[in-house]
């Protein structure tokens, strides 16, 4: 009943909060744009990169509102959450343009607020406020733990734990398991260094070498100021069946605090922030996934149907927005389009596309618009046609960044280099069982092992009387028109 009463509280808490923000943006329209991805996706270049075009202008000809004139201009203004940081953009720009380095990855939530002076196809003067929030993926991934019992979570976490690679990175997670015992009398020390085993396993999961995407609880590879703590200080329990946990017992403890976990870290997150926003773009890395193998792609199309599952999805009405607000409009992005030769761009998208489509399904039905592109906020290489022997090869020149190595040879992050990186496959399709589970690239006649993408630093660009240029990107203005594009008519 409490946890009953608790929902129906937020419930009016949400409601309220709404009818006071869609009042204020009726004279002052306001989007909240959620920007979230998985590790290493490009949460933060690609907010710079945004930020940095509508501030100081670019070439955006699929951005109607910009490439014909009638935005006038865009500033920046505080930003209205005290309690939230504020989103570096000038350090990330100076990262990006002086010292050609990729931003640090997102750990935290952030925000900022753009200011677009505009003119409506009508001719009215009228101004769009843009709330960017950026929130690590991982913490999207915490929202079914909302609707889970401990029990539940144990169970699918080590079930996930046992499967594939994951069986041999969980191994030492796996060794100490085995000496807990659920129903003795609950062990601090053992406790923690089941959490512990069981960080390292998620950590280990996450690396480049393995790309693996569904490792809630999130919170357990970025805890900021709650590392330690009893909250973030649990793991799953192989459970007996047709029982429940006696009072002092280990998984009483456990399951205790996995719904502290659930108070202190999930629900402020989902109330405070993920319940506001009004549209979203969730940043993939499917290139990553690529290569990594056959088992992180699918390991990523089950995020992603997770991801979707999360949204409060639907058309946004003055109904539904007096009292829930909803998310319409959802971007799914494969990142890092420049790694690819432009020939293989439209096979991305559709390799993404793919992977989404029973999700996106359910919420086009909702009434949400989802779509999905490939870009790359701020593209690093250029294109070429490169001859081998006697063959003419469509690749990419970029500067590879120090370390990385290609047919033997290590690269010292100063000089170019031109790269074929492979063609995906013509026919997506082809990749997939009939109930949508990746197959891997073999099904293809693909050799799993030799599909390899470079890492590239940002370009080399120059500085306009002091000032930062226009960054060079791939389908940016594509991203901005369908998330924004609708409310500058």
């Amino acid at each position: 009943m409490a946890s009953g009463f608790s929902d129906i509280f937020e419930d009016i808490r949400l409601s309220a909060r709404s009818l006071i923000e869609y009042g204020e943006g009726l004279f002052n329209p306001t989007i909240r744009l959620g920007v979230t991805g998985l590790s290493r996706a490009g949460k933060t270049v690609f907010i710079t990169a945004l930020v940095h075009g509508l501030l100081r202008g670019g070439r955006f000809p699929v951005f109607e509102s910009l490439a014909t004139g009638r935005i006038a201009g865009g500033r920046l203004e505080p930003q209205p959450d005290d309690a939230v940081p504020r989103f570096a953009y000038e350090n990330h720009v100076r990262t990006l343009i002086d010292e050609r380095r990729w931003p640090n990855s997102t750990v935290d939530i952030s925000e900022l607020r753009l200011v677009i002076d505009y003119q409506r196809a009508s001719g009215a003067e009228r101004k769009l406020t843009l709330d960017i929030v950026d929130y690590p993926g991982e913490w999207l991934l915490d929202l079914p733990l909302l609707n889970k019992s401990y029990a539940q979570w144990s169970a699918e976490s080590l079930a996930l734990s046992r499967q594939g690679p994951r069986k041999k990175l969980a191994a030492a997670f796996h060794t100490h398991l085995a000496t807990l015992k659920p129903l003795e009398h609950e062990d601090e020390q053992a406790t923690l260094t089941a959490a512990r085993l069981f960080t390292d396993y998620l950590r280990a999961c996450r690396d480049e070498q393995f790309a693996m995407s569904l490792l809630p609880p999130g919170r357990f590879l970025m805890p900021g100021n709650l590392a330690g703590s009893p909250a973030l200080t649990f793991a799953p329990l192989d459970l007996p069946q047709d029982a429940s946990a006696p009072d002092g017992s280990l998984w009483a403890m456990m399951q205790r605090r996995y719904e502290a976990y659930k108070d202190i870290v999930v629900r402020p997150f989902f109330r405070d922030h993920f319940a506001r926003l009004d549209r979203q773009i969730v940043l993939v890395d499917a290139l990553a996934a690529f290569n990594a193998g056959p088992e992180a792609l699918r390991d990523l199309e089950g995020a992603l149907a997770g991801i979707l599952d999360c949204f409060n999805i639907g058309r946004s009405t003055i109904f539904s927005t007096l009292f829930r607000p909803r998310i319409d409009r959802i971007l799914f992005a494969a990142t890092k389009a420049d790694h690819l030769h432009r020939s293989n761009h439209d096979r991305l998208e559709a390799i993404l596309r793919r992977m989404v489509d029973r999700a996106a399904s359910r919420a086009h039905f909702a009434g949400a618009q989802t779509d999905v592109v490939a870009l790359a906020a701020v593209r690093a290489t250029r294109e070429a046609m490169v001859t081998q022997g006697r063959e003419t090869l469509p690749s990419i020149i970029g500067t590879p960044m120090k370390g990385e190595i290609s047919g033997g040879e290590t690269f010292d992050g100063e000089t170019e280099a031109a790269t074929f990186p492979g063609d995906l496959p013509a026919n997506p399709d082809a990749l997939f069982t009939e109930g949508g589970s990746f197959q891997g690239l073999s099904a293809w006649g693909h050799d799993e092992a030799d599909f390899r993408f470079l890492k590239f630093r940002p370009p080399l660009v120059q500085r306009i009387d002091g000032e930062p240029p226009s960054l060079p990107h791939i389908r940016l203005d594509r991203a901005l028109q369908f998330l924004i594009g609708d409310k500058l008519q």
